[in-house]
This record gives structure tokens, C-alpha cells and sequence, in this order.
């Protein structure tokens, strides 16, 4: 995705006819805030995932794969890391997923 995470939800609104206000009654936020996160001053609240997947019939999946690589992009851009980190993070990501399940096997 090109656009920002706000900029999706604003496309999926417009596409699929709801004004701020419906939209925003089914995701539990008034228009205004709806508002700020189409327009990049405010983040999506990552508990509403859920919420917008169902609205728009979206796979979760791809949603949070949306949804986290936002987030992880601003921080890198914030931080003016390198773009090394996000290859880093996907070996310490397969660590974790490795190590979390051996220590699963273990419970009894």
C-alpha cells in the first residue's frame, strides 16, 4: 500500500458509501476522531482491527499486516534508523516464534 493507514480507512469508507458518522458508530469513535485518522493526525487504535475487518469483509491478516507495517515504517522514518532494522526484526521475529514454541511443548 502507497497511502497512509488513514488513507485506506478514508478509501474503504468513501468506496463503500458510509459517511464519518456511520462509519464511525460501527468502529466505536465519533467523527471527528474518525476524521483525524484519515487525515494522519491521529493512529488508529490497533484494538478496532478487528472492528474494520468485519465492516469491510478484510482478511485480519492482511489488515494487521497493514495496519504494523505503518507503524513500524514511522518509527524507523521517526528514529532515522537504517532500513536494516526491518531485516534485524524479521530474524528476531523468527527467534521469538522458535523459541515460544519450544517452551509451548514443554507445558503440560
Amino acid at each position: 500500500m502507497k497511502q497512509s493507514f488513514g488513507e485506506y480507512i478514508r478509501q474503504l469508507r468513501t468506496e463503500n458509501g458510509y459517511t464519518l458518522t456511520q462509519l464511525g458508530a460501527k468502529l466505536d469513535l465519533d467523527s471527528a476522531n474518525l476524521s483525524k485518522i484519515e487525515n494522519g493526525k491521529r493512529d488508529f487504535d490497533e484494538k478496532r482491527l478487528n472492528q474494520l475487518a468485519k465492516v469491510f469483509k478484510l482478511d485480519l491478516d492482511e489488515l494487521k499486516t497493514e495496519f504494523f507495517s505503518e507503524l513500524f515504517a514511522k518509527k524507523i522514518y521517526q528514529s532515522s534508523c537504517s532500513i536494516d532494522a526491518l531485516h534485524v526484526a524479521e530474524k528476531k521475529v523468527k527467534y521469538l516464534r522458535q523459541t515460544n514454541s519450544k517452551q509451548e511443548s514443554f507445558k503440560f
